[in-house]
């Protein structure tokens, strides 16, 4: 188990982190969100040992981790996957690891065909890969200690659609095995298709610890959206029942305020022909950003 508590980062006058405080527990896959300068990376960093708390603790399993004389067996992680040596091969970095953590060998080759690069792939220099595959190496040097933790700081970037379709798989995978697994991510579709837990900060503060099911329903409430020849009339019957009608065109409505099941049964009632009935649920992405709006540090103007 990952816990955070009362942890605060400062760089001179800068506070990176401000006394935050979260858990991340085994057997799910937990989303870490916020934007840009949120300070994910930097409690990222903090967890692994790679930078002093100024205030406040982060554990795993009750640890500092920096207290696990073998670290891979205990937490695995990916924060940069370029940040590797670039002369060596794949299967010459993942050997100088298992070796440094008294991981077997034969570790090495189980990972690296785990994430697809056994083969010719594994004897390639590492400074002629792809961004995917880096990252696909990163994820490997993750799993080489078989470890019941994992954290990966933006595991996506640079991976195709099956890679992505793979890394989705995966993470479930490991979560289900009871791992803990802990994933910063700027993609919110993927995270909607993949987390079912997230912790969500802003400016460095904790905005939300929930389920991904309750932190998007604090979002925008659901709209129905229905289209109908005689959308004027349907309309007026939908406002005298108390629901907000805007027009989106000369046969479609939005409607909040009611359920499509009710409207169904009001166009029934006075004989309306349907042509959609739909409802449209808050999004995990309209409710990020709405609820991180006031901490976005970069905030481009509208399209023109």
């Amino acid at each position: 188990m990952i816990e955070v508590n009362e942890l605060t980062k400062r760089y001179g006058p800068t506070t990176a982190v401000r006394e935050l405080s979260f858990t991340v527990r085994p057997g799910h896959v937990t989303g870490f969100l916020g934007p840009n300068g949120a300070g994910k990376t930097t409690t990222l960093r903090m967890l692994l040992g790679l930078a002093e708390p100024t205030a406040g603790t982060a554990t795993v399993s009750g640890h500092d981790f920096r207290r696990h004389p073998r670290g891979l067996r205990h937490v695995g992680a990916l924060l940069d996957a370029g940040d590797v040596h670039g002369g060596r091969s794949a299967r010459a970095h993942l050997r100088a690891l298992a070796r440094s953590n008294r991981i077997a060998a034969g570790r090495v080759e189980e990972v690296l065909t785990e994430v697809g690069l056994a083969g010719a792939a594994a004897r390639r220099r590492i400074g002629g890969y792809s961004l995917g595959m880096k990252q696909r190496l990163g994820i490997a040097t993750a799993l080489l200690g078989d470890p019941p933790v994992l954290l990966f700081d933006e595991p996506l970037n640079g991976l195709d659609p099956e890679g992505v379709l793979w890394v989705r798989g995966l993470f479930r995978k490991l979560a289900g095995e009871g791992r803990t697994v802990f994933v910063s991510s700027h993609l919110m579709s993927e995270m909607e298709n993949t987390a079912d837990q997230l912790v969500v900060i802003g400016k460095g503060e904790l905005i939300a610890a929930e389920s991904l099911v309750a932190f998007a329903a604090r979002g925008t409430a659901p709209t129905v959206t229905v289209r109908t020849p005689n959308a004027g009339a349907l309309a007026a019957v939908l406002a005298s029942e108390g629901a907000t009608v805007a027009p989106h065109d000369e046969e479609t409505l939005k409607v909040s305020g009611v359920s499509a099941g009710r409207v169904g049964e009001l166009a029934h009632e006075h004989h309306f022909l349907l042509r959609e009935l739909t409802t449209e649920h808050a999004s995990l992405e309209a409710a990020f950003m709405e609820l991180t709006a006031d901490s976005v540090e970069y905030l481009a103007g509208d399209s023109r």
